[in-house]
């Protein structure tokens, strides 16, 4: 790149104060009262109509606009593609949330198409996700425990569980807490709350999604050894797990672990065989089609279940399922999971939907797609379907497969809607170590993540600290309960950086209206008489009092000292008037002799400039500064105030007859000039004196 070249320039002007500049400048002072904003949101012409309606079902708008030519033939091969990917992924996941592998496809059809009509978002692939689905079992088996099952069997005289039943109440208890996340989402996006995804930075994302992996991983090991540990919940249940399995191992069933060893490589090899031959196939080899349909042959040949006690999918019903309207009895049991999975769900969908559509140049709507997913759930639900969201790997899949539009997500659909009516039963005989074996290996991506702590630790040690908790939190506190803690632990670290800024003394650039911290730059010089105090935070409550006592000590006064002076000898001249005469003067000398101190400032300036608001503590903090150090003869300025800070000033009762707006300034150099201007005013005077 060529070198820069140095322009300079040179304006002429008065020094402006905040009073010269709204005059300057003509300020409004009309502002639209809440009735005006809400008679102007409640009006409807027949444009807005018509807006509305299209940006509330975005399909109105694309879908006449389609161009068949350019996008049809890569939206149908990305849609099969990604239905065949459904397949195996929508079985596993469903093992996840506990429930029979069949729901799992059922949450692959339904919310797709739901998405498809009102999503904004042309390359994310909805439907089942791991970490959703985890959240899931964790609800369904909290209040559907096997133990709850428990029967009598006259036969063997042993206690057994009537897996009928149990499962039938886990697709029930599922389906509510999916409506009832569906519920969030939806009032959610009404509100236009769309921006609380904010609040889910990437560094808390990826530490939450890595942690929730290993419960993930941990949940699939009884299906991996073939055994089967007590179902523990609430805090640290996931070491209580791992310890439970340890202990089980002796007991592992030979046929599932070799069953789950060789899935396992072969899928990893497949995987590699895949990503060596990505640039030589148009579309990825579907390994994990071709595993399940390899393992579920094997299976039903060599009598897998029978012969060596292998655990199987079982029974796959043909055709969908009536709609039913969930268990409203279980929807206050399940309020927190809900909002948990809706915050969950709605975080990794826009955040992967934002990637894509700016590499591809398009608009993704939050708001807009959180009543798309609230829409895809809550109607999901009345169809027993499990909470969904956007997968990682399948989204790949549909885009490096020509992917162009959601028509793509809804051929997927199509491909599940085919498999669940007329095949879904020739995989009875699959075993469920497959499915695990399918999720342990989908998840290797995930375990890539934690190379993001040596780069966090380069980049910024705040943020490595924020994925470190995040995952720590997760892993002791389950993944509902560890997302709470962890955006809370999030907000604490905004919190303590503002509660703790760093504070500058600024000087000037020779010759410049430039002005730079002391210690950061060399050449820079500290105005003569004045002192330039700047926080890197806004000013409120939590750092109000730590501002007045940094300021107080860089200034070089002992104000406290000196005020507390002038107040005891104050007092005493009222008593003893003319004893204590001789002594007010010796102080009156004092406070005379710091002021005409060279290394002590005869002005004060504040840059406000990185301030963006002022509550009560604030305002009250600037009010007395500048009372205290006016006592002691020293003026103070404000300088660089934001709009809405000269407002909160002014709200506050800042300004009165003796304080006016003339004491703040538009920039710091407009302060110093006058400052400079009136501290040669006064050393003239006090030379004629």
């Amino acid at each position: 790149m060529a070198e820069r070249r140095r322009m300079s320039y040179s304006v002429h002007r008065e020094v402006l104060d905040e009073e010269a500049m709204d005059e300057m400048g003509q300020k409004s002072v009309s502002k639209t009262s809440l009735r005006e904003k809400v008679k102007k949101s409640v009006r409807c012409s027949g444009h807005q109509m018509k807006s509305c309606l299209l940006g509330t079902v975005p399909i109105l708008s694309w879908l006449p606009r389609y161009p068949i030519r350019e996008n049809a033939l890569g939206d149908l091969i990305s849609g099969i593609s990604v239905g065949i990917m459904q397949l195996p992924q929508g079985m596993a996941y469903a093992l996840l949330a506990s429930v029979p592998p069949v729901f799992g496809l059922y949450s692959s059809f339904y919310p797709v198409l739901i998405y498809f009509i009102f999503g904004t978002s042309k390359h994310i692939s909805v439907g089942t996700y791991a970490v959703m689905s985890v959240m899931i079992g964790g609800v369904t088996e909290r209040l559907a425990p096997d133990s709850k099952f428990m029967t009598w069997d006259n036969v063997t005289n042993t206690s057994i569980i009537d897996t009928v039943a149990r499962d039938d109440e886990r697709v029930r208890v599922a389906a509510a807490v999916t409506f009832v996340s569906g519920l969030f989402q939806i009032l959610l996006g009404l509100v236009q709350f769309g921006f609380v995804v904010t609040y889910l930075s990437e560094p808390l994302v990826r530490g939450y999604t890595t942690g929730a992996a290993i419960h993930v991983i941990v949940s699939q090991l009884k299906y991996t050894f073939g055994v089967n540990p007590v179902r523990h919940n609430g805090p640290l249940s996931l070491i209580y797990t791992v310890l439970e399995i340890c202990y089980l191992l002796p007991q592992s069933n030979i046929g599932t672990l070799v069953t789950s060893v060789i899935t396992i490589l072969g899928l990893i090899a497949a995987k590699e065989l895949n990503a060596f031959l990505g640039k030589k196939i148009p579309v990825p080899i579907p390994v994990e089609l071709i595993a399940i349909v390899i393992a579920t042959v094997i299976s039903w040949q060599f009598y897998l279940q029978q012969e060596y006690g292998v655990d199987v999918v079982g029974v796959i019903p043909s055709g969908l399922q009536p709609p039913v309207f969930p268990d409203t009895s279980v929807f206050g049991q399940v309020i927190g999971d809900g909002f948990a999975l809706s915050v969950v769900g709605y975080g990794i969908a826009i955040s992967l939907g934002r990637i894509f559509a700016l590499k591809y140049g398009y608009k993704v709507d939050s708001n807009q797609e959180l009543v798309a997913l609230g829409l895809s759930n809550s109607i999901g639900g009345i169809f027993q379907c499990f909470t969904v969201s956007c997968s990682m790997s399948r989204t790949m899949v549909q885009e490096s497969a020509g992917g162009k539009t959601q028509v793509a997500g809804a051929l997927s659909a199509v491909v599940i809607l085919f498999i669940t009516l007329w095949i879904g039963s020739l995989f009875e005989d699959l075993p469920k170590a497959v499915l695990a074996a399918i999720i342990h290996v989908n998840l290797h991506s995930m375990m890539k993540q934690f190379l993001d702590i040596p780069a966090l630790w380069k980049t910024n040690r705040v943020d490595m600290l924020v994925w470190v908790a995040t995952f720590i939190l997760t892993l002791l506190l389950n993944p509902d309960i560890g997302l709470a803690a962890s955006i809370g632990f999030s907000l604490l670290t905004v919190i303590f950086r503002t509660q703790l800024p760093k504070y500058s003394i600024l000087g000037q650039v020779p010759e410049t209206d430039i002005y730079k911290p002391l210690d950061e730059y060399h050449q820079v010089r500290q105005v003569p008489g004045i002192l330039i105090f700047r926080s890197s935070a806004t000013l409120y409550f939590a750092n109000a009092e730590m501002y007045q006592e940094t300021l107080n000590s860089k200034s070089g006064f002992d104000i406290t000292k000196l005020l507390s002076a002038k107040k005891k000898l104050e007092a005493k001249k009222q008593r003893h008037e003319k004893k204590e005469a001789k002594r007010m003067t010796d102080l009156e000398d004092f406070i005379s002799h710091s002021n005409r101190d060279p290394s002590l400032p005869r002005a004060i300036v504040l840059d406000l400039g990185p301030v963006n608001f002022l509550d009560t503590v604030g305002v009250k903090t600037l009010r007395s500064i500048r009372r205290d150090y006016g006592e002691i003869g020293v003026e103070v300025f404000l300088a660089g105030c934001q709009s809405g800070v000269v407002d909160n000033l002014q709200t506050a009762g800042f300004f009165n007859d003796k304080v006016t707006k003339s004491c703040l300034f538009t920039t710091v150099h407009d302060a110093v000039l006058y400052c400079q201007s009136a501290i040669a005013q006064s050393q003239s005077m006090e030379y004629k004196v």
